[in-house]
């Protein structure tokens, strides 16, 4: 048994996937090696892992470089103020929601969001209203917020305080965010914007526009995800609409106490290389993506999803990843593996869909090597019987989240659980959507969904394995 498990096991993932379709957007040491300053900064970064020291200034009180490093990120961009967060965008998302909203506040938040958006609603007792998003049933992929859905929402929800949005979602697809914030703001709400896979927005004209172009209160968005960014990086952006004071107060709560030097230098050198290179580098990048799309689409039972695929007003698909559809008699999970064992690392899969990120660090080599591999697969492996698990109801709630957490609980076999109020949220992982989340009822569709995902080995947390049995934890009424 190795005494060095974490080590020797990563070192061999390293060493078994070295076309990497996924994050992080350095890509490895490649983001840090075509620009003279940052092989300075890969070379010196354990150097660089220092702590407050005079000369060096502080996170929590910025008044030197750091500060003049965070002005530089929000002229970039655009934004009045802009801030790094050393904890990724997760506390970035609690800094949002906290610093917007009080207790008790209802909150309009699109279902299709990020499971610390979820932890917000219940740190902050807000009293969550969710949207559903519209599924595109050729591909079983999510499109965007379905905008009869969201003003039949707004107009019965007139008393909610603001509205979180996710910009783009896991498969790129980007909602009408123009729309949304302006019928938010025809209704006093702010508009939260969790654009976490949006960091390279608005750099190329081939890239949709940024969240905070559009005018949205609060942005947070992952450098580490596009980037050359370390893992755990992140930026927050504020318009001119928000209380900085306030803001900066829960941000001093939610950061770490000894932030690393080695993540802000990477967000710097992160915004650096996307204001000096990026709309060069990702317009060469779109146009390789486009150029293997076409040539991907030639194969049969896979396609590769496109603007053409999605003709719905004021979205948009970012086309710097892809989102490999394969026909109904087919199964992405099977396909991801199959990819692994070419070496070559995607981001994640659904039932029908395979995802890949891809950065400008990414060669045409690699993606040549894509499409042979593409080319040579036998699809007859591939085959499996098709379920369309992508569509479903929102459960009924019966408590807020946050009146789950006091209550008694206990565990229930799964196919006992039908009427019973969730008191974990059983999250498949991936795509990471909540079937069912705390306080909402467990129907007899969600059971099904979810024994779905079981059986097809997809990892489903919130779901307890005792003694043989597939167990949920509910409210003990």
């Amino acid at each position: 048994m190795s005494k060095l498990p974490l080590v020797e096991g990563v070192l061999n993932y390293i060493q078994e996937n070295n076309i990497r379709f996924a994050m992080p957007g350095h890509k490895g040491k490649i983001g840090f090696s075509t620009t003279a300053i940052g092989r300075e900064l890969y070379k010196n970064f354990i150097d660089i892992d220092i702590t407050e020291v005079e000369g060096v200034d502080n996170l929590h009180n910025a008044e030197g470089i750091i500060k003049e490093a965070e002005e530089y990120l929000a002229k970039l961009y655009g934004s009045e103020k802009a801030y790094f967060l050393v904890n990724g965008s997760t506390s970035g998302n609690l800094a949002m929601i906290f610093s917007t909203f009080n207790e008790g506040d209802k909150v309009i938040i699109e279902r299709n969001c990020h499971k610390s958006i979820f932890n917000g609603v219940i740190l902050r007792k807000l009293n969550p209203v969710y949207v559903k998003n519209k599924i595109n049933f050729k591909y079983d992929a999510p499109l965007s917020i379905d905008e009869e859905h969201f003003l039949h929402v707004l107009e019965a929800n007139k008393d909610a305080k603001g509205i979180i949005v996710t910009y783009p979602n896991y498969y790129g697809i980007c909602p009408n965010l123009r729309f949304i914030i302006h019928e938010a703001k025809k209704r006093n709400m702010k508009v939260l914007v969790d654009s976490a896979h949006g960091a390279h927005f608005g750099i190329s004209k081939e890239l949709p526009e940024s969240a905070v172009s559009l005018g949205a209160d609060m942005v947070v968005m992952s450098s580490h995800k596009t980037l050359p960014s370390l893992t755990q990086t992140a930026y927050l952006h504020l318009a001119n609409t928000v209380d900085i004071d306030r803001v900066r107060f829960y941000l001093n709560m939610f950061l770490s106490t000894s932030p690393s030097y080695m993540l802000m230098c990477s967000m710097d050198y992160g915004r650096f290389y996307l204001e000096e290179y990026g709309e060069e580098d990702y317009k060469k990048l779109i146009n390789i993506a486009n150029k293997y799309r076409e040539k991907i689409n030639r194969l049969k039972g896979i396609h590769v999803i496109g603007k053409e695929d999605f003709k719905y007003v004021g979205g948009a698909i970012d086309l710097s990843r892809y989102v490999i559809n394969l026909e109904k008699r087919y199964n992405a999970r099977k396909l991801l593996r199959y990819l692994r064992c070419n070496k070559i690392q995607a981001e994640m899969n659904d039932n029908q869909n395979v995802v890949l990120i891809f950065s400008p660090f990414n060669t045409e080599e690699e993606f040549e090597r894509l499409y042979q591999v593409l080319k040579d697969c036998h699809m007859d492996n591939l085959k499996d019987e098709y379920y369309n698990i992508s569509n479903y109801n929102i459960p009924e709630s019966r408590l807020l989240p946050y009146e789950v957490i006091d209550k008694n609980k206990e565990y229930i076999s799964l196919e006992d659980a039908k009427g019973e109020i969730c008191a974990e949220a059983i999250v498949p992982y991936p795509p990471g959507i909540p079937i069912v989340t705390l306080g909402e009822v467990i129907g007899q569709e969600a059971i099904t969904i979810i024994e779905y995902y079981l059986n097809s080995g997809v990892e489903v947390l919130g779901i307890t394995n005792v003694d043989g049995k597939r167990k949920v934890r509910a409210v003990n009424s």
